[in-house]
C-alpha cells in the first residue's frame, strides 16, 4: 500500500512522533534542573533507570539481540550520557544552553557513523560542523566575559562528553534493525542503575542519598516519573524506532528542535538568561545543525 504521505522521505506519522519526542525532551532540561535540586545526580539518574526497567519488562519481551549489544547501549545511554548530563546541570550548567550543546550529538553521531558504520560524510555535515564548532568555542571561552549564563569550560566538557555517549548509543541502536524500541529502552536499562549506583556511593555519598530520601518531595518524585514515563520510555522508545527505520545519521539532525524547547521553557520557567555572546554562539551551533540538515536527501532507506 502506498497510503502514507511521506515528507523528505518520513511518513507523516514518524514525523509527527519526532517532533513530539523532541519537544517532551526539550521541557526535560527543566524537569532534570527541578530533580536535581532535591536528589544528587547520580543517584537520580540511577532511579531513572530503575524505574524505566522495572516494572515495564514484566510487560515488554525483551528484543533478541545479544546481551553485549543491550548493555553496551545502556552503559552509553543511561551512565555515559545522563551521569554527565545530570551531574552538569546539578553543577551550574545553563539549561537552556545545555539542550543546545548536547545537539552536538548530531555531529557525533554521523563521525561515529563514517567510522563504525563506513557510512558517507557529505560535505554539508562537514560544514555544519565547523559553523557549530565555533559556536561551542564560543561558548567554551564566553566565560571569561561578564554577564554569561556560568558555563565554564569543565562544565561544557561535560555536557560534550554527554553528547558523545548519546552519539555512541544512536550508532549501537542503528546495530540492531530488528529490535523494537521500547523494547531497547527498557530492558538496556537493566545495565545502567549499578554503575549509576556505585558512582553516586563514591562521588556523591551514602549520606546524601539518604537524605534525599527521607526529604523526597512531590516536585522531586514527578520531576522523576517524568523522567521515567515520557523522557526515557516514550522518548527514546520512539526514537530508537525511527532511527532503527531509517538511519541514526538520517534522524539524529532533527534534535537540532530540541534546544529550541529547551530555550523557550527554560526562559519562561526558569527565567534564565544568557548573554549577547552565548546567544550568538547559541545561534551559531542552531544553523551549523540546519545546514547538516539541508544536505540530507529525500532518497534513501524507508
Amino acid at each position: 500500500m502506498n497510503t502514507e504521505h511521506k515528507l523528505n522521505g518520513f511518513s507523516c506519522i514518524s514525523l509527527f512522533l519526532v517532533l513530539l519526542v523532541t519537544a517532551v525532551w526539550g521541557f526535560n532540561f527543566i524537569v532534570i534542573k527541578v530533580g536535581v535540586a532535591g536528589v544528587p545526580p547520580l543517584f537520580l539518574a540511577a532511579l531513572r533507570f530503575i524505574f524505566s526497567f522495572f516494572p515495564a519488562f514484566l510487560f515488554v519481551r525483551r528484543p533478541k539481540v545479544s546481551w553485549f549489544l543491550l548493555a553496551a547501549y545502556g552503559l552509553c545511554l543511561g551512565v555515559g550520557e545522563f551521569g554527565f548530563l545530570f551531574t552538569a546541570i546539578k553543577l551550574g550548567a545553563p539549561a537552556g544552553l545545555s539542550s543546545i550543546i548536547l545537539q552536538s550529538q548530531a555531529f557525533f553521531t554521523v563521525l561515529l557513523a563514517s567510522t563504525v558504520l563506513k557510512e558517507k560524510i557529505r560535505f554539508r555535515s562537514i560544514s555544519g560542523m565547523l559553523i557549530s564548532g565555533a559556536g561551542v568555542l564560543l561558548i567554551a571561552v564566553s566565560e571569561h566575559r561578564t554577564g554569561t549564563a556560568g558555563f565554564t569550560s569543565g562544565l561544557l566538557a561535560m555536557v560534550l562528553a554527554a553528547a558523545f555517549f548519546w552519539a555512541a548509543a544512536n550508532i549501537i541502536a542503528q546495530k540492531m534493525p530488528e529490535t523494537d524500541g521500547l523494547s531497547l529502552v527498557v530492558w538496556s536499562s537493566l545495565f545502567s542503575p549499578v554503575p549509576l549506583l556505585i558512582l553516586s556511593l563514591v562521588f556523591e555519598g551514602p549520606a546524601s542519598i539518604i537524605l534525599s530520601l527521607k526529604g523526597l518531595q512531590p516536585v522531586s518524585a514527578g520531576a522523576l516519573a517524568y523522567l521515567v514515563l515520557l523522557s526515557t520510555l516514550f522518548g527514546y522508545g520512539v526514537w530508537n524506532q525511527i532511527i532503527i527505520r531509517y538511519g541514526a545519521g538520517r534522524v539524529a539532525p532533527f534534535s537540532l528542535l530540541v534546544p529550541v524547547f529547551g530555550i523557550a521553557s527554560s526562559t519562561f520557567v526558569l527565567h534564565e538568561r544568557i548573554s549577547v555572546w552565548d546567544a550568538l554562539a547559541s545561534v551559531l551551533v542552531l544553523l551549523g545543525l540546519v545546514v547538516h540538515l539541508s544536505g540530507k536527501r529525500s532518497a534513501g532507506k524507508v
